[in-house]
């Protein structure tokens, strides 16, 4: 750390320091003054600022990825080995992450960004691009405030440990977080169904004494470097304030709600049906839906000559994730490099397993270089379908921008909300009837309602819109921005839920539970849910375009499948990383602006039944 600190001051020194230590020329014994020498009268060179920054970043970025991978190391295995009551795993953790912090926020490492920040005019866009980048880090950890960070470091990795160490029950029983999804999919009694959704919720209540630890710690981290909060801080990542990214996620929620507005009255109504309800509420019970908040309705519908539960479980769960790596070699991306299968956790753990691991999909990019994992519990199912050609979508931006052309500290997504796009773009193209024939998976002739098939679409994307963009970015920035009382927490949640979602709890819930914190983005990826919403608005804009101008098909029914033109499209996306502007990109290959244009497009065929199906019911949204 020091040594690429005193190597960027040297040299930004080094001029000025050589000329005021140069000789002049010897003195004679003569009356009238030798006449100066050139290099006492020479006007010093001016700073090569672009030197500067390449010498800075060259070393800035070498220290950073050794530190990056150790870092990922030890939160992989504290991510995929969780045994209580040993805290070896988390104490590494923390050591590996305490020095990434120290290096990125350290004083003198701040202090020379800023001081080649002052140059920017003086720098190429790549550098500068670099050097904002490296200071946004910095706010994440200065050390002007180590004790702070070195605290919020420690209570993060506690609260990791908690929250996916945690042994939920049900009838008695251990159950995992997917048996309990399972349940919800299945379970028609509504009494059980409230026993399962319930006991999802036990967790909430231990993690929030760290939850609130956290926000003061991640608020004041934050603040050391400028920002007023930590929601503000992750907002900036876009080259937005605060203000503007909620006024963008509830214009899209708006622009949304008049489909939502039919789905919530649609599903208040058909699920009073099936279970037995004679009195239709006129807000939906959270235990009445197929998913723990509320986000995905899909499982309410099945679609006759569709079923491809049935022919997933004789595939096998193994088969999934081959069959997903040669889409995207089938479209002309690489296989996978041996090291993903090597050391990835992809599927749920041996029932008898002493250990625990996190339960919920990611990728991993290990070393910013080709070490690239995936961490999943992938069972033979529709869901883990989906998920992992979503998983496998990050897999391969990451290694698409692994390229000599993008530099370390650029290795990321144009934006965040690009990544998960990516990822949910091929989750929805491996799902569409043509893609599904074309793989055996449903035969050729099968007979499909393809309205129903699009109310399922409709009942997984739409839904998410109100959860991601008004429940959970609207309570996070409560949270953080606004300093919702600690107690007020669930409170504002529930009112939050009603007001976006048209969703109420089975029971009364009161401050002694702690809904939101159920939610693992709000422990462990805080104050950054609103990518997902946005990361739905891009998929369409991106499917849209696939569909009309390169396959010429409609987008309801698309076959990605062999496509080297699509491949070239995505890839033409993924390459530059971080290196270019994500407005300027997204304008490029789709012609238009962030919008939800093209995904209302996309449902807009739905609207005509919905309204039919409504007829005579009543709207309480």
């Amino acid at each position: 750390m020091k040594k690429t600190l005193l190597s960027g001051l040297t040299l930004a020194t080094l001029g000025s320091a050589l000329w005021a230590c140069a000789p002049t020329a010897p003195t004679t014994t003569a009356t009238a003054p030798a006449p100066p020498s050139p290099s006492a009268t020479a006007t010093p060179a001016p700073p090569d600022w672009k030197t500067q920054a390449d010498l800075f970043l060259r070393e800035y970025s070498a220290t950073y990825q050794k530190l990056y991978t150790q870092s990922t190391e030890a939160e992989w295995r504290s991510n995929t080995r969780i045994v209580k009551g040993d805290s070896t795993n988390a104490v590494a953790t923390a050591r590996a992450n305490e020095a990434i912090a120290a290096f990125t926020g350290s004083a003198e490492n701040i202090s020379r960004l800023k001081q080649l920040l002052e140059h920017k005019s003086e720098l190429t866009p790549l550098q500068v691009k670099q050097l904002e980048t490296a200071l946004y880090n910095a706010a994440n950890s200065p050390q002007t405030i180590a004790d702070v960070v070195k605290r919020r470091i420690k209570a993060e990795t506690q609260q990791t440990e908690k929250l996916y160490g945690f042994d939920y029950k049900y009838q008695g029983k251990s159950v995992t977080t997917n048996d309990l999804d399972e349940l919800l999919r299945r379970e028609k009694d509504p009494r059980k169904r409230q026993q399962i959704w319930e006991a999802s919720k036990t967790i909430g209540p231990s993690l929030k004494e760290g939850l609130l630890n956290l926000r003061g710690l991640r608020n004041q981290t934050v603040q050391a470097l400028g920002y007023p909060d930590y929601f503000t801080y992750q907002a900036s990542d876009y080259g937005m304030t605060r203000e503007e990214m909620m006024a963008l996620v509830r214009k899209i929620n708006d622009e949304l709600r008049p489909l939502y507005r039919e789905l919530h009255t649609y599903a208040r109504y058909e699920l009073a049906k099936q279970y037995g309800v004679k009195q239709v509420p006129d807000m939906l019970p959270a235990s009445w839906l197929p998913n723990r908040w509320g986000q995905d309705w899909s499982a309410m519908v099945d679609v006759k000559g569709l079923n491809l539960d049935a022919a997933l479980a004789k595939k096998g769960a193994e088969w999934q994730v081959k069959q997903a790596e040669r889409f995207y070699q089938s479209l002309g991306f690489q296989a996978l490099p041996p090291v993903f299968w090597e050391k990835s956790s992809l599927y749920p753990l041996p029932k008898d397993a002493n250990y625990k691991k996190n339960n919920h999909a990611s990728a991993w990019h290990m070393d910013l270089e080709n070490d690239v994992r995936s961490l999943m519990s992938v069972e033979a199912n529709t869901e883990w379908y989906e998920t992992t050609h979503h998983e496998l979508g990050h897999i391969y931006y990451y290694l698409t921008y692994t390229n000599p052309e993008v530099p370390v500290l650029l290795r990321g997504g144009a934006n965040r909300a690009y990544h998960e796009a990516m990822g949910s773009l091929m989750g929805l193209a491996a799902t569409q009837k043509p893609f599904l024939v074309g793989l055996n998976l449903i035969p050729a002739n099968a007979k499909s309602d393809q309205t129903q098939t699009l109310l399922k679409e409709a009942l997984n994307y739409v839904t998410f819109i109100p959860f991601s963009s008004g429940v959970m970015s609207e309570w996070e920035n409560s949270f953080y921005a606004e300093n919702l009382p600690a107690d007020q927490l669930n409170a504002r949640w529930w009112e939050l839920v009603k007001k976006y979602q048209g969703i109420v709890p089975p029971a009364s819930r009161g401050e002694n539970f702690l809904d939101p914190a159920t939610k693992t983005h709000i422990n462990d990826d805080p104050a950054q849910y609103y990518d997902y919403a946005l990361s739905y608005v891009i998929l369409f804009q991106l499917h849209d375009h696939i569909a009309k101008k390169i396959l010429k098909q409609d987008p309801h029914a698309t076959n990605y499948y062999g496509s080297k033109e699509v491949g070239n499209f995505l890839a033409d996306i993924m390459r530059p990383g971080a290196s270019r502007d994500w407005r300027v990109v997204l304008k490029e290959k789709t012609g238009e602006d962030l919008s939800a244009r093209a995904m209302v497009d996309y449902f807009q065929p739905l609207m005509a039944y919905l309204k039919e199906q409504n007829k005579g019911r009543k709207y309480t949204m």
